[in-house]
């Protein structure tokens, strides 16, 4: 699939002119008073855009926010001053009541009064960068004069020339426009407007609208079911309700998307963003995804990446087809090959690696990302070992799961079979990408995958040396690579060609996918324990792979092993193995540390949080509430106790005596995973070939009819499957199992009376 297309990589390249407009909720705070600090970094981003030789006008509001607060502040110094004097002279005035609201103050006058205050700091800032700027005040009926807007052209030529901020505002004080929010002239009737009007006046590259908001949202703001427009579609977008007008101005996003479109429709792109952003200029000129842009060409960016979306899930669809038409050996074969390429190519892969790597630490990424990140040596060895593990498992495609005779000579099978097309967004992990491809041919599925931006290289070279294994009679389209992230939101729309989608990171991730798409999406205490063994698992749980989706991030321990203890010893422990502990409320205090506000938190560190429970009731119900039904374990001696805890806790998967490490797919025999589900539906825990299949029912007969269910009588007979009939139909492959289609259940961790490990995010 060609790589989207990000529209502001495309125009900024060129940018010589730009305008910014800074609306009245930006330069003034919700008190109406003046936001100097946000102000300061605004003035400092334009003083950085012109040392890159990009000529910056700006557009301002507030002039009537700072005239009203000003003129409230007098009214109130001329009330405290009339109190005294009444208080001196023991007069009543009955005709004065200080306690009423006051009318409602002139716009005019408010106008008059914060224009100069306005354009006073705005001069004050820029001069402590060494920067000049200039007032120009202009008005609607000005610009019906040609040779007005001829003068306008060539005075902001020359003081751009001098390297000057030409700073624009309607002159509100003398606008001879009758209503405030109704355009007398047609030329402009606000800020918003008039940005948009010197924009094809002064022939710009960009105008960029500073709000309150990051964007234009597809709903209220403040809605968390609203999402951020990216890219404006008219035909997509125009029938969105906007919210309420701004805090003090007379526009609100109803102006600025009319000013956006009207300036877009002209050639110039549009991007609407937050004034709040420290960088946000920056950003918007470097290319960044920041914001709602509007483009002439966004409809042709939109089709062309949501008809590449499409080609890319159809080419997969096709290629599985293809793939499902060999035997077992010949997928077999596949799979061994892979396995050559990866062990013929390692010092490519590793050397692509580490250019990620080394980018990532340049780039300061976290710790725990970086070992996900790594392929150490010996990895590639360890993977073609664990494909060609896989290759040699038994066939998972046709086996016959169930046989009924429905009447007499009249038999239905119950097969698996693949789901068709998986959508898999996986974490910074390029081992992940070896081995969700190679699921992917033994279940016989097309594949499309997007991985963390922190290993592009990684994922790339592995994406090549994989297609590059499989047999022109399959087609390298089987596994498609998608490179951007912004391409995702139009693979979520493709119900109709993908069938699953496998989000492999954390549970906002997964709750965001879920919100965003048709597609189903496969998301994913005790006093009798031995402190020596619940000690060892503990540390295991959580160090030997601190950053993996299965180690401990939660340690519930038995309240009896305080007086005992026990909580101290496995404290130390902890800490001593160099792992950093946060307390629930009990713990903080028992401990003496840093006490943590919530318990859903994925450390992805050496770390955990701690608390004490009373029983394992309280473990279970613990969590019940805070846990993310990943793997939980329990760790005592008691045999009852641990039963209850196994039956009882609704996780994915739970153990007694066991790392929560051991919840993984090629530890559980599945011979890789493609990720662990928390999901109810379908595959739960640790997702293996068994959870990319679905089934099918096959029906042989000999002329049977229905006639109202009179020509058949029903028998519903269990039949037996003889153990060859799972062989596949074609050539030397393997045989398929006969009792498969169990799926098996699994994946948050907590060592429960005594330890309790629980992770927060389905991966």
């Amino acid at each position: 699939m060609r790589q989207q297309i990000d529209p502001s990589r495309e125009f900024t390249r060129d940018v010589r002119r730009v305008i910014v407009k800074v609306g009245t909720s930006v330069v003034t705070r919700p008190d109406g008073k003046l936001a100097v600090g946000r102000l300061g970094a605004l003035c400092e981003q334009v003083k950085d855009i012109m040392d890159d030789h990009i000529e910056v006008i700006v557009v301002t509001s507030g002039a009537v926010a700072v005239g009203r607060q000003k003129l409230r502040q007098q009214r109130m110094m001329n009330s405290r001053q009339v109190r005294r004097v009444i208080h001196h002279f023991c007069f009543l005035f009955v005709c004065l009541d200080l306690q009423k609201p006051q009318a409602e103050l002139s716009g005019k006058a408010c106008a008059a009064i914060g224009q100069a205050g306005l354009m006073a700091l705005y001069d004050s800032i820029f001069s402590q960068l060494d920067v000049a700027s200039s007032q120009l005040l202009v008005t609607d009926r000005e610009f019906i004069d040609p040779e007005f807007r001829k003068q306008l052209c060539e005075t902001v030529d020359t003081l751009l020339q001098l390297r000057v901020v030409p700073i624009f505002n309607e002159n509100d004080a003398m606008s001879t426009r009758r209503a405030p929010y109704k355009d007398s002239s047609g030329i402009f009737w606000d800020n918003d407007s008039l940005a948009a009007l010197l924009a094809l006046e002064l022939k710009v590259d960009l105008l960029i609208l500073l709000s309150d908001v990051e964007g234009l949202y597809t709903g209220p703001p403040s809605d968390p079911s609203s999402k951020l427009i990216s890219t404006y579609i008219p035909a997509e977008h125009e029938t969105i309700t906007f919210g309420e007008k701004s805090r003090y101005g007379r526009g609100g996003m109803t102006t600025k998307v009319t000013a956006a479109r009207e300036v877009a429709s002209a050639g110039i792109p549009v991007v609407i963003t937050s004034g709040y952003t420290p960088d946000g200029f920056h950003r918007v000129l470097r290319g960044d995804s920041i914001g709602t842009l509007f483009h002439k060409d966004a409809h042709i960016w939109t089709l062309t990446i949501n008809n590449d979306a499409r080609l890319m899930a159809v080419a997969a669809r096709d290629s599985s087809r293809r793939l499902q038409s060999l035997t077992s050996g010949e997928r077999q074969n596949i799979l061994y090959n892979v396995a050559d390429a990866l062990e013929r190519n390692e010092e490519t892969i590793r050397s692509e690696n580490q250019a990620d790597v080394r980018l990532a630490e340049e780039l300061g990424i976290a710790k725990p990302l970086l070992s996900r990140l790594t392929l150490k040596p010996g990895k590639i060895a360890d993977l073609a070992k664990a494909v060609r593990a896989l290759a040699d498992m038994r066939e998972p495609i046709g086996s016959i799961l169930q046989r009924t005779e429905v009447a007499e000579n009249l038999t239905l099978d119950k097969t698996s079979c693949p789901l068709g097309v998986i959508l898999v967004i996986f974490e910074s992990r390029p081992d992940a990408l070896v081995q969700i491809a190679s699921l992917a041919i033994k279940s016989g599925n097309g594949l499309l995958l997007k991985g963390g931006k922190e290993a592009t290289r990684s994922n790339a070279i592995l994406h090549k040396v994989i297609t590059e294994a499989l047999p022109k009679s399959v087609g390298k389209e089987l596994i498609g690579l998608v490179t951007s992230r912004d391409e995702i939101p139009d693979l979520l729309k493709l119900d109709d060609v993908i069938d699953l989608v496998i989000p492999r990171g954390s549970n906002k991730l997964v709750s965001q996918i879920k919100e965003s798409t048709k597609i189903p999406v496969l998301g994913h205490a005790d006093k009798a324990a031995r402190l020596d063994v619940a000690t060892k698992i503990a540390i295991d749980s959580k160090v030997d792979y601190p950053a993996a989706c299965n180690a401990m991030e939660t340690l519930l321990v038995h309240e009896d092993l305080v007086d005992t203890g026990g909580l101290e010893t496995l404290a130390s422990a902890l800490k001593s193995a160099g792992v950093t502990l946060n307390g629930g409320e009990r713990a903080s205090k028992l401990l003496n540390i840093p006490k943590m506000t919530k318990f859903h938190h994925e450390y992805s560190g050496l770390a955990c949080t701690v608390e004490v429970v009373k029983d394992v009731h309280a473990a279970i119900n613990h969590i019940h509430e805070h846990g993310s039904a990943h793997t939980d374990c329990i760790v005592t001696e008691d045999k009852e106790v641990a039963e209850l805890f196994l039956q009882q806790l609704d996780s994915a998967a739970v153990f007694h005596n066991a790392s929560t490490r051991f919840s993984d797919g090629t530890r559980f025999g599945l011979g890789a995973e493609v990720g662990i589900s928390t999901s109810r539906i379908h595959a739960r825990g640790p997702v293996g070939v068994e959870g990319l299949l679905t089934t099918r029912w096959l029906l042989r007969g000999n002329g049977q009819v229905v006639q109202g269910d009179r020509g058949v009588v029903y028998t519903h007979k269990d039949v037996e499957v003889d153990s060859m009939e799972g062989w596949t139909s074609m050539g030397n492959g393997l045989p398929a199992s006969v009792n498969g289609g169990s799926l098996k259940k699994s994946a948050s961790p907590f060592l429960g009376s005594v330890l309790a490990p629980s992770v927060d995010a389905a991966t």
